[in-house]
């Protein structure tokens, strides 16, 4: 009997997926953490578009500060190719799994002088970076992150807030209870590092003061309080850590992620051009949105949630003149505006 050379429907799925995922594999190049169809280091970027490059420290180690510093440079030279605005390490990372036991002050110290390494680097390549170090002023100590602006200059520090016994007893001094915001040339950034997930206040603090993304250097990866903190606050949180480092969006989910193949780096886009609204009564313009500016932005609809998040994906188009269009109120602004009116009803 002749063999049948007829194939089945489900074998045809099968080898038609099989083959999709080998030529995707082939053709897509990709960013840290994330594929990407298309990309193109000298494009023309979004308005807000923000690149991100965090740190994993995982399995990290080295005899001296100054040998730690030279690998981590090493590691965050290969997100270059990306132009990242912003480069985040984790919590003091120049002494964490170094070999060489140092006290509070002698961390300091060598902070001090090796810092200057990273605002080199800043310089040259014009980025941020956060650099989570060990820091001293008027013979107290702190555990800190240095801001970088793309000058190689210091802006500024935080310090953290809530500190575990452990720092508490070895002499750290915790942090103001109001934590600053870095106002940069693509919006405005704050900090907590480690404990500090925790507390609610400074998430909250920093959020009220403006935040647009927030870093979370750490020695711990936080896992889901991670994504939490960024949909609660209603802006992205970028972590940088001993374990897993990951890049969340404003919704909670994850954009990028360090893992077994992209170990010690990621770098991946966020677009803080978006507003998170409350899904009703605002999906009831949706469709009058969409119609007006059709590709130009796009609506994501969390069913279960009743979020929904617009985007422009449009250099001319800003979401807040759409809200203000269609008399649109962000999830915030309804919320406010809802307690304001329950309290008049209770006075």
């Amino acid at each position: 009997m002749k063999k049948s050379t007829s194939v089945s429907r489900r074998d045809f799925i099968r080898k038609s997926a099989l083959t999709a995922s080998l030529t995707a594999l082939v053709a897509e190049p990709v960013i840290f953490g994330k594929s990407s169809a298309v990309f193109n280091p000298t494009q023309e970027r979004l308005p807000r578009e923000v690149w991100i490059a965090t740190v994993s420290q995982e399995g990290l180690t080295a005899d001296t500060s100054e040998k730690k510093v030279q690998s981590i440079l090493a590691i965050i030279e290969k997100s270059l190719i990306y132009r990242p605005d912003v480069i985040c390490l984790p919590e003091v990372f120049m002494s964490s799994g170094v070999r060489k036991t140092m006290t509070l002050n002698e961390q300091a110290d060598i902070s001090g002088e090796l810092l200057k390494e990273f605002m080199d680097f800043a310089r040259k390549n014009n980025c941020y970076m956060i650099c989570p170090v060990i820091t001293r002023e008027n013979n107290r100590i702190y555990n800190s992150a240095v801001v970088i602006d793309r000058q190689g200059m210091r802006m500024g520090e935080y310090r953290k807030i809530h500190l575990p016994d452990v720092e508490l007893k070895a002499g750290i001094t915790p942090g103001p209870l109001q934590p600053p915001v870095f106002k940069t040339d693509f919006g405005t950034m704050g900090i907590q590092i480690c404990f500090d997930c925790c507390w609610d206040d400074g998430w909250k603090a920093l959020r009220q003061q403006g935040a647009e993304i927030v870093f979370w250097p750490s020695a711990y990866s936080g896992g889901q309080v991670i994504n939490t903190k960024a949909w609660q606050n209603k802006y992205p949180v970028i972590s940088s850590t001993n374990e897993r480092s990951k890049i969340c969006d404003i919704s909670g989910e994850v954009v990028a992620q360090t893992g077994i193949w992209d170990k010690n780096i990621i770098c991946a886009p966020l677009n803080l051009e978006k507003a998170f609204l409350h899904t009703w009564p605002a999906v009831m313009k949706f469709d009058q949105i969409r119609a007006k500016y059709g590709l130009k932005i796009k609506i994501t609809n969390f069913h279960e949630e009743q979020w929904s998040i617009i985007e422009s994906l449009s250099p001319d188009v800003r979401v807040n003149d759409i809200l203000k269009e269609f008399d649109i109120p962000t999830f915030e602004q309804l919320t406010y505006h809802l307690e304001m009116e329950a309290n008049k009803v209770r006075s």
